[in-house]
């Protein structure tokens, strides 16, 4: 059976026993939402850029990808939607942001969204977003003991409001060890250590909504974040970046070596999930 998803929303349906989560790769911004925004740049600048493309093999290993070409200035499906901030004493952005990573108003004074338009995008792409994610991991549960949601992430690689000097290649967040097991976790720091980038586990980025909300370990499902330094895979102007010159366009050979790493990632999240008991 067919199951319908809005326009907005791209699955692609595996049998494999992994969910490969994109919530950040949107750049669409629907024509009711534009009132008020300083700028179309502006609004798309802290896009997780390219990051479809990196991934896109994903679809031949089996994996169900879901995607949102929705911009997380509109709403982004990877804050908690309570307003209760994932990292307490930091600099963040909101369910829908209202400036961007490094602090510029993405809104002119007075045309932020109000209470009733956040709610209304939350009942119309948020969740629907987890609705699907949820229904997806119930899918494979069915037929697998054990399923890896891997949710992928990047970030420019300077950003002073957000964290000190320069962010580590690889970013891997389960929660402090909460959301995987940790066998898979130890499995991918492997890879990333393996790859001559560097890496961090639990270290600023610690793994967003996405991954707090489905990872269950004692339930069979075991979830990650990888946040990826953008200039991993892309030709990245470290510090501010100015419109004409970000985002830079993507070259597959210049992303080859990290997107080798990421196959072996999503290829042991695979193994691991497959094998455990």
């Amino acid at each position: 059976m067919s199951t319908e998803f809005p326009d907005w929303l791209t699955v692609t349906c595996g049998e494999a026993p992994l969910v490969v989560s994109l919530p950040h790769t949107g750049t669409d911004i629907p024509a009711e939402y534009e009132r008020g925004l300083v700028s179309p740049w502006l609004a798309r600048k802290d896009a997780d850029w390219w990051i479809e493309r990196l991934y896109d093999f994903a679809v031949e290993l089996g994996a169900t990808v879901i995607r949102t070409t929705i911009s997380r200035t509109v709403i982004d499906v990877n804050r908690d939607p309570s307003g209760v901030s994932l990292y307490p004493g930091q600099a963040t952005t909101e369910l829908c942001p209202t400036t961007t990573f490094d602090g510029e108003p993405l809104y002119k004074a007075g045309t932020e969204p109000t209470t009733e338009e956040i709610a209304e995008r939350r009942a119309r792409y948020f969740d629907s977003y987890h609705a699907t994610l949820r229904s997806e991991i119930e899918r494979l549960r069915s037929n697998h003991a054990n399923v890896v949601v891997y949710d992928c992430h990047s970030i420019r690689s300077v950003i002073p409001r957000l964290f000190d000097g320069t962010l580590p290649h690889f970013n891997i967040g389960t929660n402090n060890g909460t959301t995987c097991a940790p066998a898979l976790s130890n499995a991918i720091e492997k890879i990333c250590i393996s790859s001559g980038f560097s890496h961090v586990v639990n270290g600023r980025f610690k793994g967003g909504y996405i991954t707090r909300s489905l990872g269950n370990p004692e339930a069979g499902v075991h979830a990650v974040q990888m946040e990826l330094a953008c200039r991993g895979y892309m030709r990245e102007p470290l510090g501010s970046v100015t419109e004409g010159e970000w985002p830079t366009p993507y070259d597959e050979a210049y992303a080859a070596p990290m997107r080798s790493a990421l196959t072996l990632i999503l290829q042991t999240c695979l193994t691991f999930a497959q094998s455990k008991a």
